[in-house]
């Protein structure tokens, strides 16, 4: 079995694959200063022993030596750590390459090899990033944007009297208190970043690539717009998998 892991901003994410089947998965809270010891304790008895690799794709980069420590002894695992220089058959046109998000590089490759290209990735979780593959598999970039959960803090912080709102899917666009009025803002601010830049990007490339969205808000975006064609949750660990049958 494959242990694939996904250390993003908000969260680290596990999936342990038996062949191309996502056997279980599951999540824990990131932190900047997670030990060996609190990893271990999190984790407990979640990972089967039967686990006989390991590859990660990180954007935290602190927490990857203790999980290197983790995994190696705890299960004995050498973890691969996915990096932006790795052959994936993509053309990363993204400067300078190390800068390039690792998570957006694994999206952008799984995204290409599961839908076809040309193809746009809408990654909905702490950052909103929108990345895209054209027809000669050349990773064109795209862009960044707050995360709905970024804007809710930011607004909190740099205001008196705004609270900081969990984000739901408004049931209206008009809304007549102020939580109510933030969460509408803010994800109609995502909407329409999405719709605008899924318009603009294909008149750019002038092509009618496929829309995949993933990341946490992903199934609540997809519901209220037209413009993504389908979510895929399990995008990025789906990516690892691929990566690492690529290398065996």
């Amino acid at each position: 079995m494959l242990l694939a892991v996904d250390i993003g901003n908000s969260a680290i994410k596990f999936g342990v694959f038996d062949g191309p089947t996502l056997q279980s998965k599951f999540a824990i809270r990131t932190k900047p200063d997670l030990s060996v010891d609190e990893l271990r304790s999190v984790i407990g008895e979640k990972l089967a022993p039967a686990i006989a690799g390991a590859i990660v794709c990180s954007v935290v980069p602190d927490i990857n030596s203790p999980l290197y420590t983790f995994l190696r002894s705890t299960y004995g695992l050498e973890p691969f750590f996915v990096t932006n220089n790795l052959d994936l058959g993509l053309k990363i046109k993204y400067e300078p390459l190390e800068a390039a998000g690792t998570d957006r590089v694994v999206n952008s490759f799984a995204a290409s090899e599961k839908y076809c290209v040309p193809c746009i990735v809408c990654s909905f979780g702490t950052a909103t990033t929108i990345d895209v593959v054209n027809r000669e598999r050349e990773l064109l970039g795209g862009l960044i944007a707050p995360g709905m959960a970024v804007m809710s803090k930011a607004l909190h912080i740099t205001t008196a009297q705004l609270p900081e709102v969990e984000i739901i899917a408004p049931d209206a666009v008009i809304n007549q208190t102020t939580e109510t009025s933030i969460r509408s803002g803010i994800f109609y601010a995502q909407i329409g970043l999405v719709e605008a830049a899924v318009l603009r990007i294909k008149n750019e490339i002038g092509d009618d690539p496929k829309v995949i969205a993933t990341g946490g808000f992903a199934s609540m975006m997809a519901a209220k717009t037209d413009v993504i064609d389908l979510v895929d949750e399990n995008l990025l660990l789906e990516g690892l998998r691929l990566i690492h049958s690529r290398r065996s």
